[in-house]
């Protein structure tokens, strides 16, 4: 079937948008029309609020939203909002939370809170020359052309920390960037950061028009490419540890606490070192770091970026997380960057953004980074635990059951019976498809 292509349909109406979609490429079922529908809310007002939250909205994406309690970070207790589709990530976290609930819990530190972006530009220009311009004349003038933007922010104690010039010629001709760092005190800082860096590009290029340090030349070379703040932030960042004495390890899985300790270790080492292994690795942190990202109305697809960038930041990628087991002591920690705000985007919007907020303790930004990289560790420990003990497919099958029955329309009744059949067994999808075609038959 050739498709046509369409035009004006951002102006559509909802059903006028469904109406087109279903006709165009889905053969006018009916059927695709009600699942769609079925998803909206009742509340006119609410369905309203979410299709505001973007554009040429249709319905609503369901996840499931979840909670891990017993989280003892820095000495408070907290049960985490958790939205995420993958099997066992809230039961692996929450598993961890309880391991470690006696043993101190967990401990977090900020390292620093500093977020980056870039005024991008191509200036025909010797690059000592353009450094003088920078240092005595340019530099002020960024800082003053910009207070009525961070007027606000400055009153909350933040503001931007500094800018430099950068020289990057040796990589691209005629390249060079104005690297602004900023405190976006308990805000994300977005829309504070390209404003700022928006302003600064319009600077650059009224300072440099009307100097007289330039030749007309050089003057009318200048281009401004781009201003955008960086998602990656590695001075924004904390991190997030545990520590106990391999005597009180205490793992429950037949072997000693010592043979556990160790082949911890040496898988976060094969993580340090096997991009391949490393890779699954932090996927499986950034699982526990996402559902309470997306649970608290932050931007995941930002964190996951930074925290892979961070992960390859010396050439080669490598763990997120640390293991060492000196002096029989067992410590486990991870350095996260991560760049959160707790107002601003959704977090006033969203009801269950605001939920989430509020059942942790209406945290600053700063205090959600610690939790953050917590629910990253505790997702780690577990994956860990499981592989160099019983196996990752234990544990995770049995909470992928329900989803294979499902596919199959199991009945109430059938579930029950394969919770009891599997107490004791590790549960395969063959095995699954295998047992209930039988107990159907017979």
């Amino acid at each position: 079937m050739n498709h046509q292509p369409v035009e004006g349909f951002s102006k559509l109406t909802k059903q006028g948008k469904i109406d087109w979609i279903v006709n165009e490429y889905l053969e006018g079922n009916e059927e695709y029309q009600q699942i769609l529908k079925q998803y909206w809310n009742e509340d006119p007002d609410l369905q309203k609020l979410h299709e505001e939250f973007s554009e040429n909205t249709i319905s609503n994406f369901y996840m499931p939203y979840g909670i891990a309690p017993n989280f003892l970070i820095d000495g408070k207790l907290l049960a985490l909002p958790m939205a995420v589709e993958e099997s066992s990530v809230v039961a692996a976290a929450s598993k961890s939370a309880k391991f470690w609930l006696d043993k101190g819990g967990f401990k977090t530190t900020i390292i620093n809170t500093k977020k980056l972006g870039h005024t991008h530009f191509i200036f025909k220009v010797e690059s000592h020359k353009l450094q003088h311009f920078f240092n005595f004349k340019l530099k002020q003038k960024l800082f003053e052309a910009t207070e009525d933007i961070t007027k606000n922010m400055r009153s909350r104690g933040g503001g931007i920390l500094n800018i430099r010039l950068v020289d990057k010629t040796a990589e691209m001709d005629h390249y060079f960037q104005l690297k602004a760092s900023f405190d976006t005190v308990d805000s994300m800082g977005a829309n504070f950061i390209n404003s700022c860096l928006e302003q600064f590009g319009k600077t650059l290029k009224e300072e440099v028009a009307n100097a007289d340090d330039f030749t007309q030349e050089e003057k009318d070379s200048l281009q401004v490419v781009m201003n955008i703040l960086s998602n990656y932030t590695p001075d924004c960042i904390v991190r997030a540890e545990v520590s106990c004495k391999i005597d009180d390890l205490k793992d429950d899985s037949g072997i000693s606490n010592e043979e556990f300790a160790w082949k911890f270790k040496q898988a976060v080492t094969i993580a340090e070192i096997e991009p391949f292994r490393a890779t699954t690795h932090n996927k499986g942190i950034m699982n526990g770091v996402d559902a309470v990202v997306i649970a608290t109305g932050n931007d995941f697809r930002a964190t996951e970026a930074c925290a892979h960038a961070y992960a390859a930041r010396n050439g080669k990628y490598s763990s997120l997380t640390h293991c060492t087991t000196d002096n029989g002591v067992f410590r486990f920690w991870i350095d996260l960057p991560i760049s959160v705000g707790v107002v601003g985007g959704l977090t006033n919007l969203h009801p269950l953004v605001k939920f989430s907020l509020a059942l942790l303790g209406k945290p600053s930004a700063q205090e959600l980074m610690s939790i953050l990289a917590v629910s990253g560790l505790a997702q780690n420990f577990a994956a860990l635990r499981s592989l160099v003990t019983t196996g990752i497919q234990k544990g995770h099958m049995k909470m992928h059951l329900f989803n294979i029955l499902n596919q199959m329309g199991a009945t109430e009744e059938e579930k029950q019976y394969f919770v009891n059949y599997f107490k004791d067994k590790t549960v395969s999808h063959h095995e699954v498809i295998a047992e209930l075609e039988r107990i159907r038959n017979k």
